[in-house]
């Protein structure tokens, strides 16, 4: 098991950003500083704000979301940090709100912040912590999904994103020490067998 040295939230810079769906990245690794009694702050150059625990760094990219991968590679290249070293939280578009998913490596499901970090890095083999605010179109609204990203959660769904960000930090323990397979035991939906 390969412990992360590297977490990073994806969300876009800027208040008027700080509570849209786009920024849920930015929701965990603020939650996670504030339980890991780290202040995160702004490191020119990483191109973010960043804080560190011991051997573990957060970062929050500042570049926006289409350039956060000259954050992430700006850090990991200082610190000699792999890929498999990088845990990405970010929202996805392709699960209701409220689920999680883990997982190393695969697309970017059309997520510009994921796609400018495969770019930078080289390589899409590194964490993701996938954190669902639905589809619009699965959602019943009429939206662009570009505006969509950028507007905060309805209230029926933002129980559910916030219960979601608890359940994720209830497994930071997990998480810490890379052991990804008993995160995604306790995060992932049971599949129920018919008797």
């Amino acid at each position: 098991m390969t412990s992360p040295r590297l977490v990073v939230g994806l969300g876009n810079p800027g208040p008027e950003y700080e509570a849209t769906r786009h920024n849920l990245g930015f929701w965990f690794v603020d939650q996670l500083a504030q339980k890991l009694n780290v202040s995160l702050l702004p490191q020119g150059k990483f191109f973010g704000r960043a804080g560190r625990a011991g051997e573990l760094w957060l970062l929050e990219p500042t570049t926006y979301m289409n350039r956060s991968g000259q954050s992430v590679l700006a850090l990991a290249q200082f610190y000699k940090i792999l890929p498999d070293e990088i845990l990405i939280v970010h929202d996805d578009l392709d699960l209701v709100p409220g689920s999680i998913r883990i997982k190393q490596g695969g697309g970017n499901g059309g997520h510009n912040g994921l796609r400018d970090i495969q770019s930078r890095l080289g390589t899409p083999e590194f964490w993701r912590l996938r954190l669902g605010i639905g589809h619009p179109r699965e959602l019943g609204l009429v939206q662009p999904v570009a505006d969509f990203v950028l507007h905060p959660p309805r209230k029926e769904e933002l129980p559910e994103i916030e219960r979601a960000l608890d359940r994720c930090l209830a497994v930071w323990p997990q998480l810490a020490v890379g052991d990804y397979a008993a995160a995604q035991q306790q995060l992932h939906p049971k599949i129920q067998e018919n008797p």
